[in-house]
């Protein structure tokens, strides 16, 4: 008995914190900045990280993959002065048992390009390992021969601005539910801008923003949230009517996995 008890219990935590299952389901309307989202459930993205500087200056998003590190985008120029914040919701309250991490190391991909924002990831390796609990938790990360087609209704979530003008990111963190567009499609918006190296979704009334960047693109299949994009870049007026562009996680999962291989 006591054998099937811990068989039991090994199998309720690893639903509860296996990769890209939340302890706290999300809730997305429309499934059902982020411009025209809505707020999150609390603690429902638990690998959402906030990125700050050392005043506490939120700058970026990101996302973590295991308890030791964290995927978030090559623009956001991460530094070991910053910190990294999991476990939060409502950044102007006190309340929230958050846990705030060095960043032991922060690894660009050595060809991103800053002209044309290709390869837009970078890792940050923890200085101390992150405590998976209910309100913290790893994504799974897209298989380098997965499969994300047009239409797919996918979700972002962050504490970017929720209009482009706005004077201040929000407190609380936002959420929108937008389809995946074919690359394609995404070129009659953006050109020759678009590489194999980068997935667009919106256009749909709904945007990512400033502030968002680094954060996820995450999709759902079977009841598991799969990071897919990394918010890269889009429209500097954050247009509801025009896709944002973010890092393709499957053409970028080799370089993840032997970056954190030899780290």
């Amino acid at each position: 008995m006591a054998f099937l008890w811990i068989l039991s219990c090994l199998a309720f935590f690893g639903a509860a914190y296996g990769c890209g299952i939340p302890a706290i389901p999300p809730v997305v309307t429309g499934y059902a900045r982020i411009v025209n989202g809505e707020e999150a459930r609390p603690h429902s993205w638990p690998w959402q990280v906030s990125l700050q500087d050392s005043t506490g200056f939120h700058f970026c998003g990101g996302s973590l993959i295991n308890e030791n590190w964290v995927v978030t985008a090559a623009h956001c120029n991460v530094r070991t002065s910053h910190r990294v914040i999991l476990g939060e919701h409502d950044r102007s309250s006190n309340a929230e048992a958050i846990q705030t991490i060095a960043v032991g190391k922060s690894i660009k991909h050595p060809n991103y390009n800053s002209f044309t924002i290709n390869n837009d990831i970078l890792l940050i390796k923890l200085a101390t390992p992150a405590k998976i609990n209910t309100h913290v938790s790893p994504v799974c990360l897209a298989e380098t021969n997965d499969n994300f087609p047009g239409g797919m209704k996918c979700v972002t979530s962050g504490w970017g601005l929720t209009r482009y003008n706005a004077p201040d990111t929000p407190a609380l963190l936002q959420q929108a539910a937008l389809p995946l567009l074919t690359n394609d499609d995404c070129k009659r918006y953006w050109g020759t801008n678009i590489t194999d190296l980068m997935i667009c979704a919106g256009a749909s009334g709904v945007s990512s923003c400033m502030g968002d960047s680094g954060g996820p693109l995450v999709c759902e299949n079977n009841r598991v949230w799969t990071l897919v994009g990394i918010v890269s870049w889009g429209s500097s007026t954050c247009s509801t009517s025009t896709p944002a562009v973010y890092a393709r996680v499957t053409k970028l999962r080799a370089w993840v996995d032997q970056t954190i291989a030899s780290n």
